[in-house]
């Protein structure tokens, strides 16, 4: 190769018509060279679908290459226009599975997908943490503990490159916050980062073997992501043994040496900091070696040779609509969440009369949501990373109205009820009443459907702050984890007094009156009322909705493309519901971000204005981590579990019962091998699943190494599919030396994984919560 060929390499090409493809208008592709048969090299984004996938259309064109200043060339990477694809739930639903299958299956939908439109790369999956429930990303991730998210993301990574494509897990690291990231500093202690933050990467390179690293906007612990040596040469590639390329962000890089010395090898989506100008200039001076060009090249075409990417014509065809729905449909099944269920659901297949509550200004009870979703925009119209362009949609009322359908019930009244914010007016199919009148028509059906939920997106973090720039709350970081909270907007960093300021949609309120009205239907308002959540990472609950008073509560999460019928499927028990909470649900008040610091979020001002810092000082004290640790000193463990958690970590009902025996740790055939044993029996009238879930507690004396342990960690899990009666020996395995450390503590002075002296202690249950879990035994270091 000429040094001109290998810099055209080294980036994305400027949006172009594709030679290849020619009905393709993209930006997210390398473009190829013909006389030395390197091919196109196409990229899409991720991690719920074929997102912005490089073939928009030709009209785009126009705007982007015809305009000044090459016109809005945003619209090429982004436009939704783009190649339509297959909608999938969100990522952290996935999660909730507590199966890896399930990241399986969701990596084969891309996969077949990609394969259809030509594409090499899938820009996912993502494994940062949900350290805050109002990051805007949240849905993309896959929940706030790094062994599950590391768990689901190998399991999705082996499925996209078992069928020749590139995995890219991302972002290389510490990306939380979605407020100013590209300028954000992130402070993380090193064992905090790797014990939480890095787990999931090293898990998805060690035992996932993913092709590529996707390094981030943000900075952390002074160095920006892209330019990191510490992470991405000393961690990534000495620590772990990483043999694949670094991809930017969009736009992520600061810099042309560092960035290119350091450990990143291919810059996106344009040739901005490696510009051939700028390259050649840092050349001539000696910062940058020709070997390091040729290395950083040999890393990229080194995993497409493996994945076969060179032998592949570059071709286009129809994807599989249908199995894509199937699929799609199934895995938000397993992805549903019966948090309780106070006598209302499964609802009966005969009844008479339905409604369906929502609120007329949130998409909930309107239109099949992801994220991003808008009131009277189509999906695909919003959503950052995860705006996938679908063939069709399932409103949420055509997915009730089939169901009764398809189970012989055709005849029974659906109505659909939309309630202003003020919860005075609404209208009943259409046509506008007063909200007294919309409460008795809930109290003379036979089931009240509500939903409700929280919307975000990549841009920004459900946050209010006092101006644009986001460097100060303009209320409690909390508010925007409730239900009443949103925007018109969730990509915009939203304002006290700006055009995007942050509403209040009433929606707690018009639930309390309305499990307060009078019932005339037989059935008290808990024993027949539903509440579907649909949202990013879980909500703060109110505590009067939480309890025998309150509704069934179902969390859907963001069903995409399938929402009606995904919905629809765990309301009237087609499914039944499996899905345990990756998250942690805290009472409205009572939450980590009712004590976080600025220092926390949205971060420190420098004094002069121009950096702005976050600092993890919660350090190991993270999701359910927080909650069993109790820094704040208000969360009080009682009989009933956690003072301040609605529905702890691992948490999901079923509509039948089960029983756990009495778990036994038994030693393995090696020193440092474990299995963590139960029998479960299914003690109810049908088949359903139950996840066990295996915790550890660290001696104390792990403590003298830095950063205080939690009370305990997940370590392992296994999901048992039961028929009525039936009972199965569940086997869950521990090995100290997995590429999760499971017993190991980081010891930053001696830079490596330790495992402390002490009595270790097993727990086995079916959620984080102590009242759940009962003593498997101990092991003595």
């Amino acid at each position: 190769m000429t040094l001109d060929q290998k810099l055209q390499q080294l980036t994305g090409a400027k949006p172009e018509t594709l030679p290849d493809l020619p009905e393709c208008f993209g930006g997210r592709h390398v473009s190829g060279i013909a006389e030395l048969d390197i091919p196109t090299f196409r990229i899409t984004n991720g991690p719920v679908g074929l997102g912005q996938n490089d073939c928009v259309s030709h009209e785009v064109a126009k705007n982007v290459l015809h305009m000044p200043g090459f016109g809005d060339i945003s619209q090429a990477y982004s436009h939704s226009s783009s190649a339509k694809a297959t909608a999938l739930p969100s990522a952290v639903g996935a999660a909730a599975s507590f199966d890896p299958a399930v990241g399986a299956m969701y990596g084969d939908v891309i996969a077949d997908e990609m394969r259809a439109l030509g594409l090499h790369v899938f820009e996912a999956p993502g494994v940062n943490l949900a350290r805050l429930p109002i990051l805007g990303r949240n849905m993309e991730y896959f929940g706030e503990d790094p062994y599950l998210s590391g768990a689901m993301a190998v399991a999705e990574t082996k499925a996209l490159q078992s069928k020749g494509l590139i995995a890219m897990v991302k972002h290389f690291v510490a990306n939380e916050q979605e407020t100013n990231r590209q300028t954000i500093q992130e402070n993380v202690d090193r064992q905090t980062l790797r014990e939480l933050y890095l787990l999931p990467f090293e898990m998805a390179v060690k035992d996932g073997k993913v092709a590529a690293v996707m390094c981030a906007y943000n900075y952390v612990n002074g160095q920006s992501s892209c330019e990191n040596k510490e992470m991405l040469t000393d961690v990534l590639r000495r620590d772990w043994g990483f043999t694949g390329y670094v991809q930017s962000d969009f736009f992520a890089m600061k810099s042309t040496v560092a960035t290119l010395n350091n450990g990143t090898d291919h810059e996106m989506p344009l040739p901005l900091h490696w510009a051939p100008a700028k390259i050649k200039a840092a050349l001539d001076s000696g910062e940058i070696r020709l070997s390091r060009i040729d290395e950083a090249l040999e890393r990229r075409y080194t995993q497409a040779f493996k994945l076969g990417i060179f032998d592949r014509k570059l071709a286009r065809q129809p994807i599989d609509v249908a199995a894509g729905g199937r699929k799609a449909r199934e895995i938000g099944g397993r992805a549903t969440v019966l948090l309780q269920n106070n006598g209302a659901l499964p609802l009966r297949h005969d009844l008479r009369s339905l409604v369906l509550i929502g609120k007329a200004s949130q998409v909930y009870a309107q239109q099949a949501v992801a994220g991003g979703a808008v009131v009277g925009e189509p999906m695909g119209a919003g959503g950052g990373s995860s705006d996938v362009v679908p063939h069709y949609t399932v409103p949420p009322i055509e997915g009730l109205r089939n169901a009764l359908k398809e189970l012989g019930n055709g005849q029974a009244s659906v109505k659909l009820i939309l309630v202003d914010d003020a919860n005075a007016i609404a209208t009943i199919d259409g046509q506008s009443v007063d909200f007294a009148q919309a409460l008795a028509e809930a109290g003379k059906a036979d089931a009240v459907v509500m939903m409700a939920g929280t919307i975000s997106e990549e841009g920004a973090d459900r946050a209010t702050f006092t101006d644009k720039s986001g460097k100060q709350l303009a209320a409690p970081a909390s508010l925007g984890s409730g239900l009443d909270w949103y925007t018109g907007h969730s990509n915009t960093i939203t304002t006290k007094d700006g055009d995007n300021r942050a509403r209040n949609s009433g929606t707690v309120a018009m639930i309390n009156r309305l499990m307060a009205a009078p019932s005339t239907s037989g059935k008290p308002m808990a024993g027949k009322t539903v509440l579907v959540l649909k949202d990013n990472a879980g909500v703060a609950m109110p505590a009067t909705l939480v309890g025998t008073k309150g509704p069934a509560i179902l969390e859907a999460w963001f069903p995409g493309q399938e929402d009606g019928n995904i919905v629809a499927d765990a309301l009237f028990g087609r499914i039944n519901p499996s899905g345990k909470l990756p998250v942690t649900v805290p009472f409205e008040g009572k939450g980590f971000l009712d004590h976080v610091t600025t220092s926390q979020f949205p971060g420190v001002i420098s004094p002069d204005g121009k950096v702005q810092t976050v600092t993890y000082s919660e350090q190991l004290a993270m999701g359910y981590r927080w909650y069993d640790a109790n820094p704040s000193g208000t969360c009080a463990q009682a009989k009933g579990g956690n003072s301040c958690v609605a529905f702890p970590f691992g948490h999901g009902l079923s509509y039948t019962s089960f029983s756990v025996g009495r778990p036994a740790l038994v030693k393995g055939k090696t020193r440092d091998t474990w299995q963590v044993e139960a029998s479960v029996t299914n003690t109810g009238k049908r088949q359903g699943a139950q996840v066990l879930q295996s915790y550890l507690s660290l001696p104390a004396s792990a403590n003298s190494y830095g950063a205080k342990q939690p009370p305990r960690r997940l370590v392992g899990f296994a999901r048992v599919e039961l028929a009525a009666g039936e009972t199965r020996k569940v086997s869950i395995p521990l090995d100290a030396k997995a590429s999760h450390h499971p017993l190991g503590v980081w010891n930053e002075k001696a830079h490596q994984w330790v495992i402390p002296k002490g009595r270790f202690t097993v727990w086995l249950g079916v959620s984080s919560a102590l009242p759940d879990l009962k003593m498997a035994g101990t092991i003595e270091r």
